[in-house]
């Protein structure tokens, strides 16, 4: 993690970490966590500089974090809802989590608390700028959950990068510094296709598809699946598709239950069980800086959510 050393007290062939879960110190302070061996017991000081957090995880060689674009150039789909509400559940299930908030609106931004008025370093500054990517790091009222939030500045990009070398790669150089320190990385995309999404899409091992449950959402699907491969064919060869995820859906609606057939009808095994509803509570939860998780965890959108999150892993296994 950002700004994290650990010191071992003693050597061991085989560590196990016990369930124990202490307190999140004040920033600079070092706390202990208990490592529980076949025989033995042992102790990790972890020193924290205040970015970093200590969770529950295997001491083993880490595997670089999964980075997964939530993309949609049709706006309205729910995709930041959908990234902020994936991530905050990843986190919730023990894994390390990175929200980049890609989008100039700054809404993913936004929806967890973070005034983008009073960021000082964000994903532009790293991207264009030329800043350490940890500076722009901000916690969460999530243990180990951080985000990259944008700013108004971000807009600029598509303008900014027309002419610099390799654009289509700078969110990718930026990511890469930091891939060690997470389990997955998850990119809110803007609703466009444009350069910032075109970086989303090489930074990215996979895509996920927020698809509203209405027939015009259909129509501009064909138009991102061949975007998708024109980025597989000339800049990422190992992007792919994870799946699509239903949105917005009520299922009272005839349209929305026809639309979720045809999704499944025409792309077997590409969408994902889980469905998102409709629900206030969830269009609510922004307005608190709030990811649902912690604004109603028993809400039918946190249940769904928190489904998606569960599928999301299991495709690791």
């Amino acid at each position: 993690m950002p700004g994290e050393r650990l010191e071992l007290s003693r050597s061991c062939e085989h560590w196990i970490l016990s369930p124990t879960r202490l307190p999140i110190p004040p920033s600079g302070q070092g706390f202990l966590y208990i490592l529980k061996h076949v025989r033995y017991y042992s102790i990790i000081s972890i020193y924290n500089q205040g970015v970093a957090t200590a969770r529950k995880k295997s001491l083993k060689s880490k595997a670089m974090a999964k980075i997964i674009s939530f993309i949609n150039q049709k706006g309205g789909v729910g995709k930041t809802t959908s990234s902020v509400n994936t991530a905050s559940y990843l986190a919730d299930m023990g894994k390390f989590v990175l929200l980049v908030d890609l989008d100039p609106q700054g809404n993913a931004s936004s929806g967890l608390g973070i005034d983008p008025r009073r960021v000082e370093n964000s994903l532009y500054s790293t991207m264009i700028g030329g800043g350490e990517v940890r500076d722009a790091i901000v916690g969460t009222n999530i243990d180990g959950f951080h985000v990259i939030p944008a700013t108004a500045d971000l807009a600029g990009a598509n303008i900014e990068l027309v002419d610099v070398e390799n654009r289509e790669f700078r969110l990718y150089d930026v990511l890469r510094t930091v891939r060690m320190d997470y389990d997955y990385i998850i990119i809110d995309s803007p609703p466009s296709l444009g350069v910032l999404t075109i970086n989303g899409l090489v930074a990215s091992d996979e895509l996920i598809i927020p698809v509203q449950a209405e027939y015009y959402a259909l129509e501009g699907l064909g138009q991102l699946l061949e975007t998708i491969d024109l980025v597989q064919n000339n800049l990422q060869p190992n992007l792919s598709i994870m799946g699509a995820v239903i949105t917005l859906y009520d299922r009272r609606n005839r349209l929305a239950r026809q639309v979720v057939r045809e999704m499944r009808q025409h792309f077997p095994g590409r969408v994902f069980d889980s469905v998102i509803p409709r629900s206030v509570r969830l269009a609510e939860a922004p307005s608190f800086g709030q990811s649902i998780s912690m604004f109603d965890n028993l809400n039918k959108g946190a249940k769904a959510y928190k489904s998606l999150a569960k599928e999301i892993i299991a495709l690791e296994q």
